[in-house]
């Protein structure tokens, strides 16, 4: 039996979750969570096989408590289901330490595949956003102009766009502009994302 708890933190969404995997003669439900604070507790706690964790709840978005569940619980797996197909949410629960990443709208019986494949210590993935992956791979190297860095460098250390404008001897819309093409190139839509990933991916020195 495959001992799963399910995290998710719409009850209507939750039960119809747990009475699909109850359907199925080798899952058993061995709890269930309202929100990541909840989620890492009882995983913690119960010590399931697996987790299917929601994306966005309360208290703890489903990455942190993935990277919570397994940071003190490494032979607990984690499978996101969620309806979010966004490349930075599904690479931020890959980080986090996702076995799997599935979606709500998929079939039932791929949604329980992916449980089973986890489970055996495989790697589950919606076709649409394996499909994503293989695209992202292979994209081209990411460049940054020496000015977006030198702005992304003034990002990171703290300044305010028009205070980067005052340094640089530019206006605040010329940076904003820089800044949005930053953001383009590295597939985010905030600052703080964007100087993370452009450390991660050796664009911007670490401080």
């Amino acid at each position: 039996m495959i001992r799963v708890l399910v995290a998710d933190d719409h009850p209507i969404v939750r039960s119809g979750i747990v009475a699909l995997l109850e359907a199925a003669d080798d899952v058993e439900v061995v709890g269930e969570a309202a929100d990541g604070g909840e989620a890492v507790a009882l995983a913690l706690a119960l010590q399931p096989d697996l987790v299917l964790m929601d994306l966005r709840m309360p208290v703890l978005d489903g990455d942190e408590a993935t990277a919570r569940i397994l940071a003190t619980a490494p032979s607990i797996r984690v499978v996101v289901l969620t309806t979010y197909e966004s490349d930075e949410s599904i690479l931020t629960a890959i980080e986090a330490g996702a076995s799997g990443y599935l979606l709500k709208a998929a079939p039932q019986e791929e949604i329980l595949a992916g449980i089973r494949s986890v489970a055996r210590g495989e790697v589950a993935l919606a076709p649409s956003i394996a499909a994503m992956l293989v695209r992202r791979v292979k994209k081209p190297a990411i460049t940054l102009s020496a000015r977006e860095t030198e702005v992304l460098g003034l990002v990171a250390s703290g300044m305010s766009n028009p205070a980067i404008a005052t340094q640089l001897f530019l206006s605040e819309a010329t940076v904003k502009t820089h800044l949005i093409h930053v953001f383009e190139k590295l597939g985010v839509s905030d600052r703080t994302r964007a100087v993370t990933l452009a450390m991660e991916l050796g664009l911007l020195a670490r401080g």
